[in-house]
């Protein structure tokens, strides 16, 4: 049986726009006009009246934190209570007071950025948090996951000290009494492997929240970073729970698992497993090496090859040294892997490119699709190299509605010219996909749209940040579909309305070609559509 849609706007992933489409067995066998459509209809097909509404592929979120996500709509919602540290506070208590933890539990909560704090703008340290519980241990992480606090009680738990050794790659806060509760990137680890691990049925139980919530906004595809969400979880089950979802017909968003791994020795256990990028199915499939080289420009750690602007006293953290880059992304570049590597600061991009530039001269691979994850603060040689490597964007356009207001600060006007400098790389003939990093943000593909059109603010509108960035509207919405895809070596399966491909599609309450920019976060989602069936409506 055919499902023929028709009355619509579609965006087919080519202009100008279609009036209908036809679904079958999961995939799409036409687009076009609302006549040859209709001509298509045999004896119980079904048609839909689509009345007008805009239709494209479905989004994909091309760098997020699936299961990431679904462990943060289980705690504090700190992000929504992040207008002071008072206020941060006041939501850890009340979160205490009605999700007690149980027995030797954590209370947990992530989301404050003490930019957006009124009064003093400073990081909460261990006093602070000695303010919600002084028995119960607590950890609050920063809304970018770089940097987190704890208190007292969980400092107890953890045994840290002022002789305690700093970890490669990170850092723990230390003031005149010793630890002050705050750790940054690697020095994490610290904590989460002293919080008490979810089993694999609580896992499930994450991801289907998580699901759920990315087909409210459109969202069918998904380039996740999971392993990394609690280190003391075997990826074994991790992966496990998605493929028991998956036959369980549970699993409603396609998965690309980015598989984090932080020596070259694991990832060779992981490789020597089966595990290479693609193997899988549609629904759940390994995807590229996931490296993370240094860390946030709102914690200032992100790597940068000067001192940062704001704080001469600190270049960042490089979570990795060249030689152990170096080693795993050749080794996955051997082994016919895919590779993506976190590089926020300029001083990391130059190790992630002199690591790919390496891996390819010692086994050269025509479509190797290696990619940089956020490519943020930038020089012009680099763009350059990304582009002549044939090098892989993974953007998040929504970064600028926060960080508009810190960047030149943070990195000085010179650097801050050349980065984010995405529709650069496009012009230039590199490919760039678009997500959200959530939980670092929502997933909302359309505030990240506008993000991308507008290079502004979303509430007050301020910037824009470098114009000749802007996307055009066709721009963001590829960079959410098409080049997904392709980032996923996927494009001959989804990422645009033709036939053969998978009948995955969004249907919105307005036309992004037709509206104001600064109203294009507005539009709403009607409909989120999986392989033909629907998976969140707004009827329901």
């Amino acid at each position: 049986m055919k499902t023929i849609y028709y009355n619509g706007a579609v965006y087919t992933g080519e202009l100008p726009l279609r009036e209908a489409f036809v679904e079958e067995n999961g995939r799409f066998t036409f687009a076009g006009t609302n006549e040859d459509a209709v001509k298509l209809a045999q004896t119980g097909d079904r048609l839909v009246d689509l009345k007008g509404s805009f239709v494209c592929s479905g989004f994909n979120d091309s760098h997020m934190h699936l299961l990431g996500f679904g462990n943060t709509l289980s705690t504090a919602p700190l992000a929504a209570h992040t207008d002071s540290l008072e206020e941060m506070l006041d939501c850890l208590k009340e979160f205490l007071e009605n999700h007690p933890p149980r027995e030797n539990g954590w209370l947990m909560g992530r989301g404050w950025n003490q930019d957006y704090f009124s009064g003093e703008k400073r990081m909460p340290d261990r006093r602070d948090l000695d303010k919600v519980s002084e028995t119960v241990p607590v950890c609050a992480v920063r809304a970018c996951g770089h940097c987190l606090a704890v208190n007292t009680k969980a400092l107890e738990l953890l045994q840290i000290t002022a002789d305690t050794p700093q970890p490669e790659g990170g850092r723990i806060g230390m003031d005149e009494d010793g630890p002050d509760g705050r750790f940054f990137d690697n020095a994490m680890d610290l904590v989460y492997d002293r919080i008490p691990a979810p089993g694999k049925e609580e896992v499930k139980d994450m991801i289907l929240a998580a699901c759920r919530a990315l087909n409210r906004y459109g969202v069918t595809s998904s380039q996740t970073d999971d392993y990394s969400t609690f280190r003391s979880v075997p990826w074994t089950v991790i992966n496990d729970a998605y493929r028991e979802l998956e036959e369980e017909g549970l699993l409603t968003v396609r998965v690309n698992e980015q598989s984090n791994f932080t020596s070259l020795e694991s990832l060779k256990e992981f490789v020597e497993a089966g595990n290479k990028t693609g193997t899988g199915t549609d629904r759940f499939a390994i995807g590229p090496l996931k490296m993370l080289g240094d860390g946030a420009l709102g914690a200032r750690t992100a790597f940068l090859s000067r001192p940062y602007a704001d704080d001469p006293s600190t270049c960042g953290i490089p979570v990795f040294d060249q030689k152990t880059m170096d080693e795993m992304v050749g080794y996955a570049n051997a082994q016919g892997m895919q590779v993506a590597v976190h590089a926020i600061g300029d001083a990391c991009l130059d190790r992630v490119l002199d690591a790919c530039e390496k891996a390819l001269a010692e086994h050269p691979r025509k479509d190797h699709r290696h990619g940089i994850v956020h490519c943020q603060i930038t020089r012009p040689d680099q763009l350059e190299r990304i582009v002549k490597m044939g090098l892989h964007v993974y953007a998040q356009s929504i970064f600028l509605d926060y960080d508009i207001h810190m960047v030149k600060d943070r990195v000085g006007e010179e650097l801050a010219s050349t980065s984010y400098s995405w529709k650069t790389l496009m012009k230039a003939g590199g490919t760039v996909s678009n997500g959200s990093d959530c939980p670092v943000e929502l997933p909302d593909v359309m505030a990240g749209i506008q993000c991308a059109v507008t290079r502004c603010t979303l509430k007050d509108h301020v910037g824009p940040y470098l114009p000749e960035q802007k996307f055009t509207v066709q721009e963001a919405l590829d960079s959410y579909t098409k080049a997904g895809a392709y980032a996923s070596f996927e494009e001959t399966k989804k990422g645009c309305i033709a036939p053969g491909m998978l009948a995955d599609f969004v249907v919105l309450g307005q036309n992004p070609f037709e509206v104001e920019e600064t109203a294009l976060k507005d539009i709403p989602v009607l409909a989120t559509v999986l392989e033909g069936k629907t998976v969140w409506s707004v009827k329901e």
